[in-house]
């Protein structure tokens, strides 16, 4: 008897129906700059002539362990947004703005219905950031994967004007930090809140819990499920209106895997160091409740989580009423002395 592909697990055909139930989605975020037709091999985009100097920035993420979260809740459109929008912000904190993006999903085994919904996130974020979707991959790797189960990996490729390059090294002792608020965990620290909130403490993701519903300090959520699927915030537009208004933006960290402790010394020169002022904000609800069932200290959450902050703008202490008229931005700490580290107050 033969043994066919579909035997071994993997269905072409059911793939086939899936690529037309997608392939709207996709060629909505098309621009003007790209070619060629949905399906090729290989994704054309033509650069804009207005380029001077164009430096071309690239970066590439998942969305870790968040994924459980939305297998569990059975909701797959918002991992999608997550994604696009946590690697526009990687290249954005060097000055740069998307052109296009490509996705990589690999399954055990390919549901339609699920991979429609991916898409149509990637494809909802990709319009609001302004790159287009021009290619991806869909890999059904039976046995590789739990049954329901997938991944995701994001690859963007954006560009800025060389002389425009945010790379830290314009900032000096007495610059100050300006952050942005987060929407919630973003992409990150979820192995250590799903082993502490559902494994540990026992919740359930329709669970409403007082803390989140009244928090009157961060983002309100109706349930615990609604409050881990808060969708990545994107900055693009946000910082964009300070490259309009003309300030100077010296230096720029997106808060993800690492927190506070890893991300920041990644943007400061020698010789300086960040000092944080953790009281000038107040952490949002969901990252006390997370302490407070895993009984552990600041240091091990501000290495771990965003905590309520998810993009730190470094300016001159000239610039910052500037900012803040601009964006719901708040003084956070300043450049010190010190050996390319952070140092909590």
């Amino acid at each position: 008897m033969a043994i066919t592909y579909k035997d071994a697990g993997v269905d072409v055909d059911e793939w086939n129906k899936t690529e037309d139930a997608i392939s709207g989605y996709v060629k909505s975020t098309f621009t003007k700059n790209v070619l060629g037709e949905f399906g090729s091999f290989g994704g054309l985009f033509e650069l804009d002539k207005k380029y001077k100097n164009p430096i071309l920035v690239s970066s590439t993420d998942g969305v870790g362990t968040k994924l459980k979260i939305a297998v569990l809740a059975n909701k797959h459109d918002t991992v999608g947004q997550d994604l696009v929008n946590h690697c526009t912000n990687d290249i954005l904190v060097q000055g740069a703005e998307p052109l296009f993006f490509l996705d990589y999903i690999g399954t055990g085994k390919l549901k339609k219905e699920n991979i429609v919904e991916l898409i149509k996130g990637f494809a909802k974020s990709c319009k609001e950031n302004g790159c287009a979707l021009v290619g991806g991959e869909t890999a059904e790797l039976p046995k590789l994967y739990h049954p329901g189960d997938y991944d995701l990996a994001g690859f963007i490729v954006g560009v800025v004007e060389k002389d425009k390059l945010i790379d830290g090294s314009k900032i000096k002792i007495g610059d100050k930090l300006l952050a942005l608020k987060s929407s919630g965990l973003h992409t990150n620290g979820y192995s250590l809140a799903i082993k502490v909130l559902l494994d540990h403490a026992g919740y359930k993701l329709t669970d409403k819990i007082p803390e989140l519903i009244n928090d009157t300090d961060g983002p309100k959520y109706s349930t615990l499920g609604d409050a881990l699927l808060a969708v990545h915030k994107s900055y693009l537009h946000e910082i964009k209106k300070l490259f309009a208004a003309g300030i100077e933006i010296k230096g720029l960290s997106h808060i993800t895997g690492g927190g506070f402790v890893d991300n920041i010394p990644r943007i400061l020169p020698n010789n300086t160091s960040a000092l944080i002022d953790t009281k000038s904000w107040k952490v949002p609800a969901l990252f006390r409740l997370i302490q407070k069932h895993a009984e552990i200290d600041d240091n091990e959450m501000f290495k771990t989580f965003n905590m309520g902050v998810g993009m730190i703008i470094v300016v001159d202490s000239k610039d910052v009423e500037a900012v803040k008229k601009k964006l719901d931005a708040f003084l956070i700490g300043e450049i010190v002395d010190g050996k390319q580290d952070v140092v909590f107050e």
